[in-house]
Formats: C-alpha cells, structure tokens, sequence
C-alpha cells in the first residue's frame, strides 16, 4: 500500500480520496475573503486548502511583468501590477495558516520559484504542490525534494518522458510523491479531459500516489476519476463564479464543492465488500417480488402432483419455481386451499409401480 503523510494528513491508494479545495488566487487579493474561502472549504468537507505563492519580479522577465493587461479580469494595468495585487506576503500567510489549523483542514501551496520555496519552510509547510509549467523544471524539483517533504506534481502538457525525469529527480531523495493528472486548458472540456491517463500514470508509476487536478466545469470528472484509481482530487474553489478573475468561471462554489465532496463519498460507500449475496435491506423486497409455488386449485390429500395443479406466485416464502420439475409426480400428505403455498413438508415422493415391485419382489434362491 502507497502512503503519503504530511500535517496531520495520510493519503493513500487504500484509504478514502483527499481532496483539495484549490483557493489560489480565487480570493481577489482580500485577506477576509481568503480566510472565509478557507472557513466555508472546511465545512464543505475538503482535507486541504491550497494557495500559490510567487515572487513576481524574479519569477518573469522584465517584459512580461511590464506588459501590458488592461482586461476586464486585470487587477493592474501591466500583469506585474496584476499579480502584485493578488500576491499575499508573510502577514498574510501566517493568518492564513493559523485559520487552515484552526478549521482542521490542511494548508497547502505551490511554489513557483526558489525565493517561494524559502518563504513556505519559514512558514512551515508540510508539502509542496508544484504545478504543470514546473514538471520540466528539475532545479527546482530538486530543490525541493532535497527538503524531504511529500511532493504534488501536477503533469498538464506533459509527456511520460518528462514525467518520468520527474520522478527521477524527486526519487533521488525520497519516494513520497503524487502525480495528478491534469490538463491545462481553463476551462478543460470533456472531450479533452483524457481522464485514462489516470490508468497511464498508474502503470507506469505503481510506486505513486496518482490523482487529478481538475480544470473542467462541474462534479463528475472528479468522480470519473476517483473510479479510475485517483486517491487526490484538487478542484479550484471560489465563492462567487461572477467575481473578477480568470479563474472563477471554472471553479466550484461552496454547493458544487459539497457535492462533489458527497458523491466521493458515495462511491466509497457504493463499491461494497464485492461479496454477490441477499443484503438484509433487501429480503423483504425479495419476498414481495419473488415467486414460490402455490396450490392453483384445492387438492386433496393423496393428490398426485402435476403441472396443472401448481401456480408460480408472488409473493416468495416457500418452494422457488426452480423446485417445479422436482415436485411433479410426488403426493400431497395433506390437503391444500386454492392459493396454499407448497412447502416441501407437505409432500411424499409417489411411488411408480415398477419402483414398488422392484422392491416387494423377492430374491430366487437359488441351489
């Protein structure tokens, strides 16, 4: 059995599926709507929350962090000022973690850059998520492997090959990894989602945790993939699909994240002990809709029985219809009322006259 421990969390391909309510961004940059994200995510029934943390001026280029972004969902004219205004410092995180602790849900994050990395062990993190656009960077994979703490890389826009360096990075150090399979499409479509990559991972990986990162709309892929073997479901959790933001639009509310949770939990509870048998709760369904046989006229006793005599009925309670055959030819040891239910009790086997005088027939003696 595959195990990852980390916080106060144990994640394994045995037990029940984790799930991380991927906050990210999502809280526009408030301090309250963050720590009400995580409050509401605890309620709904997630072990984890998750942020992303960025050093933004040594994480892009000059030109990028310049560049112009003057959208609807831009919080700064240039995509520097934009994630200045969503980035949180220590402050802020402190808060936040101290509010994850206190509402018994993990606090998790991904790093995104080696100053991130020093920030997040200063705070205290028990594990690193990493995302798509990091599976190809080894230095920093290494990084953090050497601090040998349980690693969440997510495999978007990745082949085996380079998951496979991955691994190979991170093994170099410890074992405690899962791969969450993903596509980096926001939002992802049905048709793209891939889900059997789940199985890939599975097979080519037998010593990790695999689950899935999900970037489509709505509760089933999670579901589609906890069938297909993911033990980690992370899903991006907002409040309010209307709020600013390029993530929102995809992500589940406080209800859609309560049901994705709830029917998790019923598929854990619907797989059963795999045992074909009558459940208690269903003996009283099998008597009323199942069949016995009755007397489908009165009789006599001494009758002998024929097909003409029995009545294949509801409801079940005596002799199943595959006792029919059995019965034909056999006497009554009593009489029976039209609808009288067969009970094997009740009936003799009738003799034929040749099996009576095979045995009143008397051995010649001979000399």
């Amino acid at each position: 059995m595959k195990i990852i421990k980390f916080g106060k969390s144990t994640i394994s391909d045995q037990a029940s599926c984790y799930v991380i309510a991927e906050i990210g961004h999502n809280h526009q940059g408030n301090l309250k709507v963050a720590a009400d994200m995580i409050k509401i995510a605890a309620s709904c029934g997630a072990q984890a929350v998750k942020f992303q943390k960025r050093n933004n001026k040594t994480l892009y280029t000059k030109a990028m962090y310049d560049k112009p972004y003057d959208n609807e969902d831009s919080f700064g004219m240039t995509y520097g000022e934009h994630r200045d205004f969503l980035e949180f410092g220590w402050d802020e995180y402190v808060i936040l973690k101290k509010c994850a602790e206190e509402n018994s849900v993990e606090f998790m994050c991904t790093a995104f850059d080696f100053e991130s990395v020093d920030f997040l062990e200063r705070l205290g993190i028990s594990s690193y998520k990493l995302a798509s656009g990091d599976l190809t960077n080894l230095p920093l994979i290494e990084y953090i492997a050497k601090l040998n703490k349980p690693i969440f890389l997510s495999t978007g826009a990745a082949n085996l090959e380079e998951v496979r360096r991955a691994y190979a990075t991170v093994t170099k150090y410890h074992d405690q990894i899962c791969f969450l399979h993903t596509v980096c499409a926001y939002p992802a479509e049905y048709s793209d989602l891939n889900l059997n990559a789940i199985t890939t991972l599975k097979r080519e990986f037998p010593n990790v945790l695999v689950g899935y990162s999900g970037h489509d709309n709505g509760i089933l892929a999670a579901v589609i993939a906890r069938m297909l073997g993911a033990c980690v479901i992370e899903k991006h959790f907002t409040i309010n699909h209307a709020w600013k933001g390029t993530d929102h639009k995809f992500s589940l509310e406080p209800e859609g994240l309560r049901k994705q949770i709830r029917d998790l939990q019923r598929f854990e509870l619907s797989l059963g002990d795999g045992k074909k048998s009558c459940k208690d709760i269903e003996v009283s369904a099998k008597i009323k809709m199942g069949k016995s046989l009755y007397a489908k006229k009165a009789l006599k006793a001494g009758t002998v029985l024929t097909k003409d005599h029995i009545a294949i009925k509801s409801p079940a309670g005596g002799l199943q219809p595959y006792f029919l055959d059995k019965i034909i030819g056999m006497r009554l040891k009593k009489k029976l009322a039209e609808d009288d239910m067969i009970q094997m009790e009740a009936l003799i086997c009738n003799e034929t006259i040749s099996q009576k005088k095979n045995r009143t027939a008397r051995p010649i003696k001979t000399t």
